[in-house]
């Protein structure tokens, strides 16, 4: 959503962070959109507030990373860009990043504890990780619904080898 913002407002990621460092009401823009789609219900929502936005409504939060070196080569490639010119970037976005989340939110990027999954992307393909994902939304859904194995023995959990994606 917040990479979104900036492109509607024709403003590069870089000067949009900052101007979010500067002015809360740009996170709170995002954290309401972030709300309304989350609401619509039966959606992924993906973002780096999105975990500690919706961490009373979501059924599943998902903490995807990647090894920095993985992450610099992936920014690279989508952004067209050389590998140092991605560090140069993300060190900076992070750093900007880590101030404004504590500042305006009050906590740590550093703090993983609110996700029930953390998934290292580095290992395997889109479609592995794909696969990992469906898995554990699928099992928090039977969950949700009290389809869970061994407690309601009427009812039959997902067998994995049947999901497609």
């Amino acid at each position: 959503m917040f990479r979104k913002l900036a492109d509607e407002g024709k403003i590069s990621l870089e000067k949009f962070q900052e101007l979010a460092a500067a002015d809360p009401s740009i996170d709170r823009l995002v954290d309401e959109r972030t709300m309304v789609e989350a609401e619509r219900g039966d959606v992924v929502v993906d973002g780096q507030l999105a975990g500690w936005v919706l961490k009373e409504i979501s059924d599943l939060r998902v903490l995807l990373t990647a090894s920095l070196v993985v992450r610099l080569e992936r920014i690279a490639a989508r952004d067209h860009i050389n590998l140092e010119e991605a560090r140069r970037q993300t060190v900076h976005r992070e750093g900007v990043q880590a101030e404004r989340y504590r500042k305006h939110y009050g906590f740590s990027v550093d703090d993983w504890s609110i996700y029930q999954l953390i998934l290292d992307t580095s290992f395997g393909s889109i479609e592995d990780t794909a696969n990992i994902l469906l898995a554990a939304a699928l099992t928090a859904k039977n969950a949700k619904i009290g389809n869970i194995p061994g407690k309601n023995s009427g009812v039959q959990p997902i067998p994995a080898d049947t999901i497609h994606r």
